[in-house]
């Protein structure tokens, strides 16, 4: 009989979770019963607690999360050729939910030294941003960031260029290209900058502004008005081309809708106002350059806790991000919101079966109905287009042992941790409220962490089983594994590892304290997060067409 090395996460569970690889005939114990697997269970795979006829509601994390599509016997493996996806209606029922909150003392003298703003709010870092209003700004763009990111001290593509230099001597010398030397591909953040109290320079290359409907570019108005006011910016050029849907006054507008207090250096650039395209991107960057000079003047200053506003993501999914980074990250979240910090949870297709548990957790019936109403409207707009939630899962995710959408979101929504829901925002709506807030976002990683951050994320804890290079050009981004074979198969974009949990090191609460430790580090500039290091700045405006 081989030693019982499963999980089963809830006690309404009627199947079980593999923590190592087992073989056909292996015999496992839990809880009294023996079970004889039918079939290799990989890890982070599910498999049938009882013999089940087609049909047959299956559970996990304690809700529905498919049914049975033949019948299946127990021991064998659950895979997307026996359970289909399935979740449960919801709807406001007046649930009074009860929440106690996780002991804070150790946290409760805490700060962190960030960037104090005119409106209130307090920065994790101190960026530069160039804006195009349309996408035909975007090529200038690239050129001031070739330029200023490199004479300034920002680039991370000088190493590459130091081996594409080695390679072109190698091909000169008639040596093998092998023969080059290679990279060291560890990141550091020793990088001299010309503006110390600068934290980098970011551009928000979009494609929108102009074509499309006239709802998106003013969509994207609030989006960048949003960037334009955040706590991690200091000032902002704005590139123009002149004739676009989206016009640099209406932007402005819309930054001083965002926030009234704005008092940030801004600098405007329309092309067709210039003489030639040379002289705009000259004057762009000569301003700029005071611009920076202005920021650096500014220093890192005491905060509270309660000054953190952190989203909370997962990207690139395994079987393990429900039960190890997940609900780490989950419980730091708690400690932020027990603290009077904010916590803003996105990815609506990523919350479909866990929807009741959110309903019932709403601090008033105002919120809960909202949620539901963006919730409806979102999947009827999927299953208009001929898609729906249920279309989730990628291929990655299924290999990993995520089967159905409700199973994956189910864990997913876990990284909220059990706060009450003081509030749901539509996108680019604003994040007001202390306490856990809902954030309509695609699930799609990008797209999600775009909105999060223009709903005032000053830090993202982005979780994955798969690894997912992605980051944000505001918001500083760390990367959590579930599994301690990722982070050491990429430890160039991993931060924090939670594999620990599997293997019994760390509890939940010690390695949700570890990840606030490292948020207050990174928050005071103390730690630079791998996808910050790697500038990994991706943005993604949402049109709010059908994204999963």
């Amino acid at each position: 009989m081989t030693k019982s090395y499963i999980l089963r996460i809830h006690p309404a569970d009627n199947i079980l979770v593999a923590l190592k690889n087992f073989t056909a005939g292996d015999t496992v114990e839990y809880s009294g019963a023996l079970y004889t697997l039918k079939e290799n269970i990989p890890v982070k795979h599910k498999f049938y607690m009882h013999d089940m006829p087609a049909g047959s509601e299956v559970i996990m994390y304690g809700v529905l999360v498919g049914k049975t599509e033949t019948k299946v016997i127990a021991g064998s493996r659950v895979s997307t050729e026996n359970l289909k996806h399935a979740s449960r209606n919801y709807d406001f029922r007046n649930a009074r939910y009860a929440w106690s909150p996780p002991d804070i003392s150790k946290f409760k003298e805490r700060y962190f030294n960030g960037y104090h703003r005119a409106d209130g709010r307090v920065g994790t870092a101190n960026y530069w941003l160039f804006i195009p209003t349309v996408f035909c700004e975007n090529r200038n763009l690239d050129v001031i960031r070739e330029v200023l990111q490199g004479e300034l001290g920002y680039s991370v593509t000088e190493k590459y260029k130091s081996f594409t230099r080695a390679l072109i001597q190698a091909q000169q010398s008639g040596e093998k290209l092998d023969d080059a030397e290679t990279l060291s591909f560890a990141v550091s953040g020793s990088q001299s900058r010309v503006f110390k109290n600068v934290d980098g320079i970011r551009f928000l290359n979009h494609d929108g502004g102009c074509g499309g409907v006239r709802q998106d570019s003013a969509v994207l108005g609030k989006l960048l008005a949003a960037y334009a006011s955040h706590p991690n910016v200091g000032g902002i050029t704005i590139l123009s081309l002149g004739c676009q849907h989206l016009q640099s006054v209406e932007l402005l507008e819309n930054i001083k809708k965002t926030d009234p207090a704005f008092n940030k250096p801004v600098f405007v650039f329309e092309q067709q106002q210039s003489l030639s395209e040379e002289q705009l991107i000259q004057n762009a960057i000569r301003k700029t350059f005071e611009g920076l000079n202005m920021i650096n003047r500014l220093e890192r200053k005491p905060a509270r806790l309660d000054k953190l506003c952190i989203g909370v993501k997962c990207g690139g999914s395994d079987g393990f991000s429900g039960i190890t980074a997940n609900p780490a990250v989950g419980y730091c979240a708690d400690l932020i919101v027990g603290l009077g910090g904010r916590v803003l949870l996105a990815e609506f297709p990523e919350l479909c079966g866990v929807e009741q548990e959110l309903v019932d957790r709403s601090e008033s019936e105002f919120v809960a109905r909202k949620f539901i109403q963006l919730m409806k409207d979102y999947e009827m707009a999927a299953v208009r287009s001929g898609s729906g939630f249920h279309m989730n899962p990628s291929p990655g995710n299924i290999r990993d042992g995520l089967i159905t959408d409700a199973m994956k979101s189910a864990g997913a929504a876990k990284k909220g941790g059990n706060a009450p829901v003081v509030d749901v925002l539509d996108y680019t709506e604003p994040a007001m409220k202390p306490g856990l807030s809902l954030v309509c976002t695609p699930g799609n990683d990008v797209e999600a962490t775009t909105g999060q951050a223009a709903a005032g994320a000053n830090l993202i804890l982005f979780t994955t089983g798969l690894g997912t290079p992605t980051g944000n050009p505001v918001c500083p981004t760390i990367k959590i594994s579930s599994n301690s074979a990722l982070a050491n198969r990429m430890p160039d974009i991993i931060d924090i590892d939670t594999g620990c949990i599997i293997e019994g090191e760390k509890s939940l609460e010690e390695m949700g304290e570890e990840i606030l430790t490292f948020c207050i580090r990174v928050a005071s500039g103390e730690i630079i997060p791998k996808a910050v290091l790697l500038n990994q700045d991706d943005f993604i405006p949402w049109k709010r067409g059908v994204s999963l």
